[in-house]
């Protein structure tokens, strides 16, 4: 009251002229009064003593702590501190001085430390240079953490303008005096406007440590030791290996060989290592090492004694051995035991070393070492001593002959190796060649044995060649009355040609003679997806490119005129004989089979879905088949794009296998191709509904074969069943021979013209 009584009055007295007004609210108009309550996890917290006054003054007596350091800004946005002075640390160099109490050598002692002060976070670390033999525990003194002030500012921690050279921080009741700072700190503090002295010239030297220091200098060890430091030796060669070429001739002694031996010399410690080198069935064990690691003496004598070979050795001056007895140290070494070892310099090729009493003979270097005497003792390399020696002529492995027992490839495989191994298939192929759908991947050939005895020519055969890993099955057909069992007649395997290598799909062709397990097997004929396979594949006997351009090349062109000119159509029995006699070459029944295939006439009865249906619909009511609606729920369960009724063709041949369809393979496939398919699927309720027809099946349905029900197809095509009349007259309804002509003598006339390269000349069996 007594205050504003004074300003009132002053204010008063004095004129109102600018300048001459005491009132201190002139010209504020912020008088808000802040709040001194604030609610931290629903509990009022009084805040106040942190709060200014009216309109943000400070209260009398009241010291508003900063609320950040005061640290330059860099240019641009501004950013947190954790992030602008990420891994920025200043570093000072600091000592305190502690007393020492109850000891008459020392009163206090001078410990040095370094104070680091990490500028993200304002944290504090303090370590000591640990000193040898101190006996007070040294390292890290106070571990990173922000500390604060000595009272009675201890609510505020320390900030980086506490810390200059010359300041004195008292830290946890310890005062650190600072002393001196790295260059980062000096460059720091100066930006931050703060002037940093230079480093103190003189600082308390801790007597004890001087004391210490002075009597240490004086003494004398009783026992001084040699030093032999080998680091630089190491850090400078270490990796660093030299490789000779040797040889030990142990033939003096009975039983013994010229051995031969890779000596490895160790640079970074002057170590030896010898591997022997052991040749394949040698007969020798394979030990790892000749000799392992180690130093290599160049004498070799006699074992010593225990403690015969020490670091150091003692001289007996005077009196009895052992108690009493007065020693001193060797410092002349005049009793030490000569031990010389071997070092690079006496690695050269031609030298004899001695290796615990055997004669090692250096023949040879590798590149590295000759480099390494080059540049280290300006030695050229000598000429290498021949050491290897001439090689064994190679004994051919013998294989012993098939024993049927197993599969002749597992058989092999047992006389490759002294451990048997089974032997490996080709996965990718597998894979590539496996049935995939409706495409089995496996080609079938009708056969007979090639024997002059009646009871075995009648014996017909279904050979079996699966691509997918090359192997054979022979397959015996029933034969009623025939007195011969039937069934499996060869085991599915490799089977090995005379030749050595195993049969190939090339190898098997109509008209071909194999010789399986010691039978002659006579090729016969082929069902309709081998011939397809062989055809697209282009094999040897089933290239129509080839075999027109050989027959281009035997036929004379007045044989072509005469024989082909004037005929129209003949029959597959009239074409062999007419193409066997016209061409002076040979074909196999193969080749003549694949041009009468592609010049076929059309066959009088077209197979149509309608027609195969009706043999289904009449198969299916002669088995009283009568479980449509299992097929139609199975059918039902297969995968369709749209939810719709559509399903693969692939997906339909399996159900129909799985449910037992009492339909032949050949048929049931001729079904599936002959199906209207909409977007190349199958509406498997038509399906089944067109099979469960009540229309009668006719009786009058003509016969035809399986085999021709079905034609191949080049995305999916299956097993076609065997046809047995490929080769004979009633197997193709006859050739176009005027078409065969018309093509003959175009492409004789291409080649008189040049138009096209002559081919190689091809030789058909």
């Amino acid at each position: 009251f007594q205050h504003y009584y004074i300003t009132n009055n002053l204010s008063m007295a004095l004129p109102f002229l600018p300048g001459h007004s005491t009132n201190s609210n002139l010209g504020v108009d912020n008088f808000r009064k802040p709040h001194a309550f604030d609610m931290r996890n629903g509990v009022p917290v009084f805040v106040g003593e942190e709060k200014a006054g009216i309109g943000g003054k400070a209260l009398p007596g009241q010291k508003i702590p900063p609320k950040s350091k005061i640290v330059p800004n860099g240019a641009g946005q501004p950013a947190p501190s954790w992030v602008v002075h990420d891994r920025q640390v200043l570093r000072f160099s600091a000592f305190f001085q502690e007393a020492v109490h109850e000891k008459r050598e020392e009163k206090y002692r001078i410990r040095n430390c370094t104070i680091l002060y990490y500028l993200e976070d304002d944290s504090i670390q303090v370590n000591e240079a640990r000193q040898e033999n101190s006996g007070i525990p040294q390292g890290t003194l106070i571990r990173r953490h922000r500390i604060s002030q000595p009272p009675p500012n201890d609510d505020q921690f320390y900030t980086v303008e506490a810390f200059n050279v010359g300041n004195a921080v008292t830290l946890y009741g310890r005062n650190f005096t600072i002393k001196d700072c790295d260059e980062f700190t000096r460059n720091f503090l100066t930006k931050t406007g703060a002037k940093v002295p230079v480093a103190m010239s003189t600082e308390p030297a801790d007597p004890y440590f001087v004391h210490r220091k002075n009597q240490a200098a004086t003494m004398q060890p009783h026992r001084p030791y040699e030093k032999c430091d080998t680091l630089k030796q190491f850090l400078d060669n270490d990796r660093k290996v030299l490789r000779f070429y040797c040889i030990w001739d142990n033939s003096s002694e009975m039983f013994g060989d010229v051995r031969e031996l890779v000596l490895h010399y160790f640079l970074a410690d002057d170590t030896i290592e010898i591997r022997e080198v052991i040749r394949a069935n040698s007969g020798r064990d394979a030990a790892p090492k000749f000799l392992r690691r180690s130093k290599v003496p160049k004498e070799v004598g006699a074992l010593h004694k225990p403690g015969e070979i020490t670091e150091r050795t003692i001289l007996n001056v005077f009196g009895p051995m052992g108690h009493g007895g007065r020693y001193i140290l060797d410092s002349l070494k005049t009793g030490a035991v000569d031990k010389s070892c071997y070092t690079d310099a006496d690695l050269t090729i031609g030298a004899k070393v001695n290796v615990w009493g055997r004669e090692v003979t250096v023949c040879d270097m590798d590149e590295f070492t000759a480099h390494h005497y080059a540049s280290k003792f300006s030695v050229a390399k000598n000429t290498p001593i021949h050491y290897k020696q001439t090689e064994a002529a190679k004994i051919e492995r013998e294989i012993p002959p098939y024993n049927g027992w197993g599969s002749e490839e597992d058989s092999r495989a047992n006389c490759l190796k002294l451990i048997a191994q089974a032997p490996k298939r080709d996965f990718i192929k597998f894979m590539k060649k496996d049935r995939q759908g409706l495409d089995s991947h496996v080609l079938r050939f009708f056969a007979r044995l090639d024997t002059n005895r009646p009871i075995d020519m009648d014996r017909t055969f279904i050979i079996s060649f699966f691509l997918s890993d090359d192997t054979i099955s022979v397959f015996e057909p029933e034969k009623r009355n025939s007195g011969i069992v039937h069934g499996k007649f060869i085991e599915r395997s490799k089977i090995m040609n005379p030749s050595g290598g195993y049969y190939q799909a090339e190898d098997i062709y109509v008209g071909a003679v194999v010789n399986f397990r010691s039978h002659q097997f006579v090729i016969t004929d082929a069902d309709e997806y081998a011939l397809s396979y062989a055809e697209q594949h282009k094999f040897p006997e089933a290239d129509l490119t080839r075999i027109m351009d050989a027959l281009c090349d035997s036929i004379p062109e007045n044989v072509l005129n005469e024989e082909f000119a004037q005929k129209e159509s003949v029959s597959y029995v009239d074409f062999v004989e007419l193409i066997e006699a016209s061409s002076h070459m040979k074909l196999s029944q193969h080749a003549i089979l694949v041009i009468a295939r592609k010049y076929a006439n059309e066959s009088a009865l077209k197979i149509t879905y309608d027609l195969v249906l009706k043999l289904c619909r009449y198969r299916l009511q002669k088995m009283n088949f009568d479980r449509y609606d299992e097929l139609r729920k199975a059918l039902s369960q297969c995968p369709s794009e749209d939810n719709d009724d559509l399903i693969d063709p692939a997906d339909v041949y399996r159900v129909c296998a799985g449910v037992g369809l009492p339909l032949k393979n050949d048929l049931l496939t001729a079904l599936i191709q002959k199906v209207p398919k909409p977007n190349g699927r199958v509406d498997y309720k038509s399906f089944v509904e067109e099979l469960n027809s009540i229309e009668a099946a006719e009786e009058n349905v003509p016969f035809i074969p399986d085999s021709r029900l079905t034609v191949p197809d080049e995305e999916k095509s299956g097993w076609f069943g065997l046809r047995n009349f490929h080769c004979s007259p009633d197997a193709i309804p006859g050739v176009n021979i005027k078409s065969f002509y018309d093509d003959l003598v175009a492409l004789k006339q291409a080649q008189a013209q040049s138009l096209s390269p002559k081919p190689k000349s091809v030789h058909f069996s």
